[in-house]
């Protein structure tokens, strides 16, 4: 029996040895795996091992690990009680990180290690460069453990595999990012965010209300886009017609009028240009404004019309939508009573009466409200007088302008005419002392001359030219007077006892030519003296 014993002491480690040794390996542990710190120890012979324990160093203090808070099973002894003293450490968290030692009791004696194994405890550390990109930029992933133990690792975005550390972004890539250790993946690395920058898109303006929009009321129009980073208010804009309304991502109109109604779009900016554009406009929303008719107005052709004729009133009115029903109505003798006289955007008159006469109005309605006209007035021309005294003045005026020429052209023939007499008036006034003379022979012819004088004209100077230079002479007359006063007198010649005549003088021979036809009938002769100036 005492042989058995002896020879289980021989084959036992440490029995050989006859000193206290504790052997450690110092372990780089990431966090949330499992670690064993390696242990070895011996001890003299003729001792068993009764228990083993490890500790850890706190502020200079050995605390063993059965009182350190800690999960159940964190800290697990996998030696014996003969050579092997390795420690386990599950899921390492970066409080299990320090010092740890090891110490064994025996029957004979106690040990505790004088040297210790250290404990660290790293982390995986996901890189993503760049961390903010513009889309189509180029982004490459790296993972640093921290420990000098070579690891294989595998990337993950948002729980997502990533084939490849090193793509070209777009906008999906976005996300966050972190490693993992390859079959460990529970062994991961904090989340990195990878953020990928692009221009606004689905840029869309909203209108609310979205229906029917009437005079009056409150509308509110609203930009929205989709772009990283997102737009700030003062990079949207809104339009109407092309022309700027404001800035902001919503805009009120509180009174809304029916000069509001155009096409609206609006435009987002965030300093990221797609395909060189800046500035990235929405869809066109359309505002349509309703109100009831207004600006209803009455036209009338012709604008002058008489009785028997025809005429034609028109109605036309803005309005939206437009007006559907137009009711004509004529003011009656009482200044507050209207009569309806026709409906329809047209009224016709085929033959205008006194009855027709009046003022009229035009009411034009859509489903919103209705609205009138100004009135217009319908006369027939007979009625206003002072209209047709025009054609009559201007004809009354022709006729006194032709009077006046006609008058105008007498009077000149008149004074032409008596010019071409004025030789015949000389050659009578030599006949006339030819007559005196023969008639304190003879008494049987008379001569009656009545001569007016105008009071300025002086009286006739005796004619004492010779006979045969008195025609040139008066021609002379005739040539050299002008618009002198002239003074017409009568002459009547009655001849009772016409006698021939022996005168042999031209002037005796043309008194007795003009007695001989006196003697048939009276002749009267108009002749012109002229005072010479």
């Amino acid at each position: 029996m005492e042989s058995l014993i002896l020879i289980i002491l021989m084959i036992m480690p440490g029995v050989r040895s006859a000193d206290w040794r504790v052997t450690f390996e110092s372990q780089c542990a990431l966090k949330g795996a499992s670690v064993v710190i390696k242990c070895e120890y011996d001890y003299p012979v003729a001792h068993f091992v009764t228990s083993v324990g490890w500790s850890k160093s706190d502020n200079r203090r050995l605390v063993s690990l059965s009182k350190l808070p800690s999960p159940r099973d964190h800290f697990k002894y996998v030696g014996n009680y003969w050579s092997d003293c390795s420690l386990q450490v599950k899921d390492v968290q970066h409080a299990d990180e320090g010092l740890y030692f090891f110490s064994f009791v025996t029957t004979l004696n106690r040990w505790t290690s004088k040297t210790y194994a250290r404990l660290s405890v790293k982390e995986l550390t996901a890189v993503v460069q760049p961390s903010t990109v513009t889309e189509g930029g180029n982004v490459s992933l790296a993972c640093v453990s921290g420990c000098l133990t070579p690891v294989d690792t595998v990337f993950f975005r948002d729980g997502q595999r990533v084939l490849s550390p090193v793509f070209q972004a777009r906008r999906e890539d976005a996300g966050r990012y972190y490693c993992a250790v390859l079959g460990q993946e529970t062994i991961r690395s904090a989340a990195v965010a990878l953020d990928v920058q692009y221009a606004p898109e689905k840029v869309t303006l909203s209108m609310s209300p979205s229906g029917d929009v009437v005079k009056g009321d409150s509308v509110t129009f609203t930009c929205s886009s989709d772009a990283r980073p997102p737009v700030a208010q003062s990079g949207y804009s809104l339009y109407k017609d092309g022309h700027f309304i404001s800035s902001g991502q919503s805009h009120t109109i509180s009174d809304i009028q029916h000069s509001h109604s155009g096409l609206y779009h609006c435009q987002a900016w965030n300093n990221i240009s797609w395909r060189g554009i800046d500035f990235i406009n929405s869809t066109e929303v359309q505002l349509d404004v309703q109100y009831r008719p207004v600006n209803v107005s009455v036209s009338m052709n012709p604008l002058r019309v008489s009785r028997g004729s025809s005429v034609t009133l028109s109605c036309g009115s803005a309005a939206n939508p437009a007006a559907d029903n137009y009711t004509w109505y004529m003011r009656a003798a009482s200044p507050h009573s209207m009569l309806q006289v026709g409906s329809g955007q047209v009224l016709s008159i085929p033959s205008v009466d006194t009855s027709h006469t009046g003022l009229y109005v035009c009411q034009a309605r859509n489903r919103l409200g209705e609205s009138n006209s100004t009135e217009v007035l319908l006369a027939m021309m007979e009625e206003e007088h002072g209209s047709q005294s025009l054609p009559i003045i201007a004809g009354i005026g022709v006729a006194l302008l032709v009077t006046l020429v006609l008058a105008l052209l007498l009077l000149w023939r008149k004074h032409r005419s008596h010019a071409e007499k004025k030789q015949t008036v000389s050659d009578f006034r030599l006949s006339g002392r030819g007559s005196s003379s023969s008639a304190a022979e003879d008494q049987s012819d008379s001569v009656y001359v009545n001569i007016h004088t105008l009071p300025s004209s002086p009286p006739p100077a005796t004619d004492t030219t010779p006979l045969s230079q008195r025609g040139s002479h008066h021609q002379h007359e005739a040539s050299t007077s002008h618009e002198d006063e002239v003074t017409y007198s009568a002459v009547t010649i009655n001849t009772r006892n016409p006698r021939p005549s022996h005168n042999i003088n031209n002037s005796r021979a043309r008194q007795d030519s003009r007695s001989t036809a006196a003697a048939n009938d009276d002749w009267v002769i108009y002749a012109t003296v002229a005072k010479s100036s």
